[in-house]
């Protein structure tokens, strides 16, 4: 025919003008697409076929979603596309994709191909997702590496410094945000060890990065690199009136005024304390939900416990329910504000990092816990 193709007879031909690259995209402006997006993209001018092979597609209505993904069990799949109907969610949005064409001999071409075309059956699309470990970002790395083998030599001293999981992902997510507060709530210590360099793939600008710096049989991995859009410029728009950090610190002024009233008129406030205590005491409950009962492996060890404690909501039930408190709750206040000590050291230490917009959520608490022992113990 006039027209040299490769492949398994099993398998659809691709041509040894087909071209194997990889995808990074820009941040998005919704949460889960902040970190941006990775995918490969097959280019085969002789069979006039243009795909992209995406490892990021998930399913809201797809059964027990929601409880899969709060259990740590998210079902991902990869699909195939084409090419410029991926391309336009990109151009709607209003972010930049570039592009990282392959080096790759036509050999290579075809394990790499026909590792992604087995990979899109259905009985092997589907992947349980990890954000740190196993996503569309990271089956970048471990696609080549599973197909191509030992040729691929991925460099791992090319960084000039190296972060935390907690470090890159605050990259990514502006630091007062209701997405960072809450990440940093839920997520424990494991994210405050330092990444290794392959790890650090869990964002797709390092997939980037780490491609650049890869061989495969002693030659650079990149045979041409291109943008296929230009990064928007963005106006940052910061609205402190809805930022946690501005509630939090309102919430602190409103802890004082109220706790200097009642100490002045010699007044209790059950209801501002049966309010923190309930909050404090849910928060707790789910922290510990996330690091006992889910595949969360990141919110385990979570050191927010020491302020947002469970046991807070037997206190909580205290004051909604009996008109005079036992006097030994002095001594549990006591435990409260010990805990609240330990804040800073496992900050200090650097074992756990602490959401700037927890300290007026901290300092509330110690107010309050000092002024019902004062209570209590009198």
């Amino acid at each position: 025919m006039g027209i040299t193709s490769f492949g398994f007879s099993q398998e659809q031909v691709i041509s040894k003008n087909a071209r194997i690259s990889v995808l990074t995209c820009g941040s998005g402006a919704e949460l889960y697409s902040a970190f941006g997006h990775s995918a490969f993209r097959v280019w085969d001018p002789v069979n006039k076929t243009d795909y992209v092979y995406n490892y990021g597609i998930f399913d809201f209505n797809a059964p027990n979603f929601y409880l899969n993904f709060v259990q740590g069990r998210p079902l991902f799949k990869v699909s195939k596309q084409e090419f410029s109907r991926f391309l336009f969610e990109y151009q709607y949005e209003k972010r930049w994709v570039k592009e990282q064409v392959l080096d790759l001999e036509p050999s290579q071409k075809i394990k790499l191909y026909n590792y992604l075309e087995n990979n899109i059956k259905p009985e092997n699309s589907d992947y349980i997702y990890d954000y740190l470990y196993n996503n569309c970002a990271t089956k970048i790395i471990d696609v080549i590496k599973l197909s191509l083998g030992d040729a691929v030599d991925f460099k791992k001293e090319y960084l000039k410094e190296k972060y935390t999981f907690r470090e890159l992902m605050g990259q990514k997510i502006a630091t007062n945000t209701w997405g960072s507060f809450g990440i940093n709530l839920a997520l424990g210590s494991p994210i405050d060890k330092q990444a290794t360099t392959l790890q650090h793939t869990f964002l797709p600008d390092y997939v980037f990065q780490q491609i650049q710096h890869s061989s495969i049989n002693g030659k650079p991995l990149v045979l041409q690199e291109k943008t296929i859009l230009k990064e928007h410029q963005k106006v940052m728009s910061i609205n402190f009136l809805g930022a946690p950090l501005f509630w939090f610190v309102l919430l602190l002024a409103c802890v004082l005024f109220i706790t200097y009233f009642d100490y002045k008129n010699e007044m209790w406030s059950k209801w501002l304390d049966a309010f923190l205590m309930f909050i404090t005491g849910i928060a707790g409950l789910v922290l510990v939900y996330l690091w006992i009962a889910t595949n969360h492996t990141a919110a385990a060890y979570n050191f927010n416990l020491l302020w947002a404690f469970p046991f807070n909501l037997i206190l909580f039930y205290l004051l909604i329910t009996k008109n005079k408190l036992p006097q030994q709750l002095y001594k549990y206040c006591i435990l409260l504000l010990v805990l609240l000590a330990i804040i800073p050291m496992v900050q200090l230490f650097g074992v756990q990092k602490f959401h700037p917009a927890f300290i007026p959520i901290i300092l509330s608490l110690a107010v309050r816990y000092i002024f019902i022992w004062h209570k209590t113990k009198n």
